[in-house]
């Protein structure tokens, strides 16, 4: 699959070379570097498919920013750079629709770049809610985060936004009025916050400057931040990538907790954690222990970086192989625990000949080696609610008498 491209427009080839190289390095983009209007011009005649430009407002042959036209002309959103502060120049591009007017002074404002163009990035797969009941804000609130890539809903009132909740359960954020008819704000805030709490759904308040005591009222209710009115476009994606960005990072904290973090899978806490509500919920199940057979000679062999693609490689295959009812974890080392959930024991060990063959037959490629492995896999089966400490025991006993017998095998207890 190829890669998207970002095309860039600088005179400077030494600090174009430079952002080419940090970019390549640091986002998953190709660059496509462009020193004139020119040239600019030959590339888009050829291929205009581009996630985004960046684009120097002084060129030898385009002075006076024309190539900021030239590139908006093909519909690809523009991020200007520029040695200017003139506050002229800045309003006259932005009015021309691009996403943002970059200084380019020194290095930070390099890397603020690198940010911006990852948030564009995953603002792609962001759905976002706008609740006002005045038509004209709407679309100006619209337009704005349709520049920064964002999906976005429009409701007129509270009421209308609910039931397109109700449709729409990945909405991240919802902006919302206060004075509005039907359900306000306010009551509006209340209402999601019985379903979905800040983490699940975020809240921006869009207060007068004079209802200085309703922001205090959000807040209080479960809103994640407000904006008073007027703002400006950039308060506005400041506040919503802020509020996102916490988010997420909410979420990265979540998955380093439940998750290992070399193979992506659950970890043993989160087994543990969740192992009795499995149980509880199927009346037939099949739990097994699983091991890379010899794998320490892996290690010695080929280096601990090749151990961890070999754990990623069946982990990715673990992961491909079950549903998202069964619990796969990685309980350390080369030692994995599954749990499947509605099988009987028919079933699992069908499931888990098939997954060792498949394990057998593949190859993880390690510099100039091709590394084969198998695995050797213990198994138990119950159609009644046991303790879970038992069943891994039972797993494991088998697990040891599949080794004894010569591994790459299974046994059941």
């Amino acid at each position: 699959m190829m890669k998207e491209r970002i095309l860039l427009v600088e005179d400077n080839k030494a600090l174009s070379k430079l952002v080419k190289r940090k970019m390549e390095d640091s986002l998953n983009f190709d660059v496509i570097q462009s020193y004139s209007f020119e040239e600019t011009n030959n590339i888009l005649e050829e291929n205009d498919d581009f996630f985004i430009a960046l684009l120097d407002l002084n060129l030898p042959d385009a002075p006076d920013g024309e190539v900021v036209d030239l590139v908006l002309s093909y519909n690809i959103p523009s991020i200007v750079l520029t040695g200017s502060i003139d506050k002229q120049i800045r309003e006259e591009m932005l009015g021309k629709g691009i996403i943002d007017y970059v200084y380019k002074g020194n290095i930070e404002d390099v890397n603020y770049i690198f940010s911006l163009i990852q948030r564009l990035s995953k603002n792609r797969d962001i759905k976002l809610m706008i609740v006002d009941d005045s038509q004209m804000i709407r679309k100006q609130i619209k337009e704005t985060l349709q520049k920064h890539m964002f999906k976005v809903l429009v409701a007129a009132h509270g009421e209308e936004a609910l039931n397109y909740l109700e449709d729409n359960t990945d909405v991240k954020l919802v902006l919302t009025d206060y004075n509005m008819p039907v359900i306000n704000g306010l009551e509006l805030t209340r209402e999601i916050r019985e379903k979905y709490n800040k983490q699940q759904l975020a809240i921006i308040s869009l207060t007068g400057s004079n209802e200085h005591l309703i922001s205090a009222k959000f807040l209080k209710s479960g809103a994640n931040d407000f904006i008073n009115k007027p703002f400006s476009n950039e308060e506005l994606i400041c506040r919503i990538n802020n509020t996102l960005e916490a988010q997420e990072q909410v979420e990265l904290l979540s998955k380093f907790a439940n998750h290992d973090f070399l193979t992506g899978l659950y970890n043993r806490r989160y087994f543990f954690d969740h192992i009795n509500d499995f149980l509880h919920n199927n009346n037939q199940y099949a739990i097994a222990m699983l091991d890379i057979d010899h794998f320490k000679n892996i290690n010695d062999t080929y280096g601990h970086d090749a151990g961890d693609m070999v754990l990623k490689h069946l982990s990715a295959i673990l992961k491909n192989n079950t549903k998202g009812s069964d619990i796969v974890a990685r309980f350390g080392g080369e030692e994995f625990c599954i749990a499947l959930a509605n099988v009987d024991e028919k079933t699992a060990i069908g499931f888990f000949i098939k997954l060792k063959n498949i394990i057998s037959k593949e190859r993880v490629m390690f510099k100039n080696s091709s590394i084969k492995y198998t695995v050797s896999i213990g198994i138990t089966t119950k159609d009644k609610k046991e303790n879970i400490e038992q069943l891994i025991q039972e797993a494991d006993k088998a697990l040891y008498k599949a080794k004894e017998n010569g591994r790459d095998k299974i046994e059941i207890y």
